[in-house]
């Protein structure tokens, strides 16, 4: 296990590169707590495996450096860095059994033989392929292997880190979740480093400790799932966590009040004045629908029943917004406003949270 360090770290694929623009992972200054769960949650092109495999020892960064428990690792390679890595597509040995696949990476270690049997035994029953151990790996199908390839990631005991990028896209989805649990429960098992790649916000809320979110090659926020719910530190955050994201609105903020749509709300907290572009985030779950026209005007467009609750679709003067309602709430038709749940309201300038300066009386 490893604490792990990322000093002054930052990476572009381009020879001499001139500005910011043209690095794909921007500087990075982060501990990363030995022992936890970590999740690096983002859209494709975002930095996500460049910052893995900078981790990995697979690349080395432009400038900056890693650091294992606070020895600097930057220039050391893969097999030096005592980690163990899952990559999105399956690699196995397809001329060797499940059972020797597993074995592998102990054997290659010296281990001895009932320490390997008895590992191979648990981690082949935590996959699922207790079956299997005795058949060849050619055969099987890629959602197999790639289970092969999480197994010979999680049997040594004594790595740094495991890394995951992506590990769960070839597999059958109603095995998906199975896995994550299984990953979960060998974390709290060995309290293994774990950091796990994916751009799907279940399998990073479900697995990890902290989420790291990624946006444009930089790091936005780390935080738990709670924090990134209920106070996203940018409007990615809000926009990619949540199903569906948080709303957006262009407002006006003076002190604890805003005007969003040419009506006057209640923020619930004080805010000293923000140049540039200010913006009111609330969730949908935060919004409520009124009949009676005091609130921002709306006007209903559909209605989504999801079975666990309803997704109401609104314009709000030109701006398409959605709303949670409970699956039992009976939706008035003549609905024509929302208002805010003060406890959900966020304040935004140029994408990046405000602190509210104090409590609105």
């Amino acid at each position: 296990m490893a604490k792990i360090t990322l000093d002054n770290l930052a990476h572009s694929y381009l020879p001499n590169p001139g500005g910011e623009d043209d690095y794909a992972l921007k500087e990075l200054n982060h501990d990363w707590t030995d022992g936890e769960a970590y999740a690096l949650l983002g859209s494709s092109g975002c930095g996500k495996s460049t910052l893995l495999n900078i981790i990995s020892g697979l690349l080395t960064p432009s400038q900056g450096r890693i650091l294992f428990n606070d020895q600097d690792v930057t220039h050391a390679p893969t097999a030096e860095r005592n980690i163990a890595q899952v990559f999105q597509f399956p690699v196995v040995y397809d001329t060797m059994t499940v059972r020797d696949n597993l074995a592998f990476p102990l054997r290659n270690r010296g281990e001895d033989p009932a320490y390997i049997a008895q590992r191979v035994n648990k981690i082949a029953a935590m996959i699922g392929m207790e079956a299997a151990l005795n058949r060849k790996a050619r055969g099987l199908t890629a959602d197999a292997k790639q289970k092969i390839s999480l197994g010979r990631g999680m049997v040594r005991e004594d790595v740094n880190a495991l890394l995951f990028d992506e590990p769960l896209t070839v597999i059958d989805p109603h095995m998906k979740w199975e896995l994550r649990t299984q990953l979960k429960a060998l974390h709290h098992e060995f309290g293994h480093t774990m950091i796990y790649v994916t751009h799907d916000q279940t399998e990073a809320l479900t697995f990890a400790d902290k989420v790291v979110v990624m946006y444009d090659g930089r790091v936005v926020q780390i935080g738990t799932p709670q924090e990134l719910f209920e106070r996203p530190a940018h409007t990615f955050v809000g926009y990619f966590i949540g199903s569906p994201g948080m709303n957006l609105f262009d407002a006006e903020i003076s002190g604890s009040g805003a005007i969003i749509a040419g009506t006057q709300i209640d923020l619930g907290a004080g805010y000293q004045p923000k140049a540039g572009h200010t913006q009111v985030g609330v969730r949908p779950e935060f919004i409520q629908l009124a009949t009676n026209g005091a609130g921002i005007p709306a006007r209903i467009q559909r209605i989504e029943d999801v079975g666990r609750h309803k997704i109401v679709r609104l314009d709000v003067a030109g701006q398409q917004i959605a709303a949670i309602a409970d699956e039992g709430a009976n939706i008035a038709t003549d609905t024509n406003a929302i208002t805010f749940d003060p406890q959900g309201i966020n304040v935004y300038a140029d994408d990046w949270r405000v602190q509210p300066q104090q409590e609105a009386a």
